[in-house]
């Protein structure tokens, strides 16, 4: 069976009993903003999570606006994320990975060949084919004769078509970065709030437990008193 509906004490909206939290047990600051807007509400009032998000929201959002002062679009991501209680952690290279077109794959895979021991390998070996064979073999009609112009040419060439490839790369992989360090800052940033927010709610535990310390301290005080005065009382009879 269903529970019945219950009315939030903020916004009046009907919601789950489940959903439901007495203003007693939001953690402060967010429940002095709720008395600032509901002077009457009463500390055993049900609010619903929507306003709980609301007021959580316009907390982190105040405190920001007085640290940083105007917002970034990164900033407001992240209290986005925080009053809809989301995850913001992502994985930046698959998401940056799905971007990519054919030519750019391409291109990651020419400048991740290009600078590896295989193409110097490679490439070494074919130089010194080229000059031995120029030089030892093809003495009498060589293709490409001391000094060799036909080699600078082909290596022109290769430097030539090489550079812009490697550029492009470079230049992706910057944006790439980019979009991580966003990221992680996005990542910090929560971070950084959910802790100041959990030691208020550890403080505002501890002070609770220290009111009902001293509490169970007076009534102890009291029952002494009271088995004092009985003893009393009797001595005299």
């Amino acid at each position: 069976m269903n529970s019945p509906a219950v009315s939030c004490a903020v916004c009046g909206a009907e919601t789950d009993p489940h959903e439901l939290k007495p203003l007693s047990m939001i953690s402060h600051p967010m429940d002095d903003l709720i008395r600032a807007a509901k002077p009457e509400i009463q500390p055993d009032a049900p609010v619903c999570q929507r306003c709980r998000a609301t007021y959580r929201r316009r907390y982190v959002e105040t405190t920001l606006t007085q640290e940083k002062g105007e917002l970034t679009s990164l900033e407001s991501a992240v209290i986005e994320s925080l009053s809809r209680e989301e995850v913001i952690a992502r994985n930046v290279d698959a998401m940056y990975a799905e971007r990519f077109t054919f030519g750019q794959r391409l291109a990651d895979r020419i400048a991740a060949f290009g600078g590896s021991w295989t193409f110097i390998s490679i490439f070494g070996l074919i130089l010194l084919v080229w000059i031995t064979i120029n030089s030892y073999v093809l003495l009498s009609r060589p293709f490409d004769p001391y000094p060799f112009i036909l080699l600078n040419l082909v290596l022109s060439c290769v430097a030539a078509m090489q550079a812009p490839v490697i550029m492009m790369s470079q230049n992706r992989q910057e944006s790439k970065d980019r979009v991580r360090a966003e990221h992680d800052y996005q990542v910090n940033l929560k971070a950084e709030i959910e802790i100041q927010h959990l030691n208020l709610k550890i403080d505002q535990l501890l002070q609770h437990q220290w009111q009902r310390l001293l509490e169970i301290q007076r009534l102890q005080l009291e029952v002494l008193d009271e088995l004092e005065e009985g003893r009393a009382g009797t001595g005299q009879t």
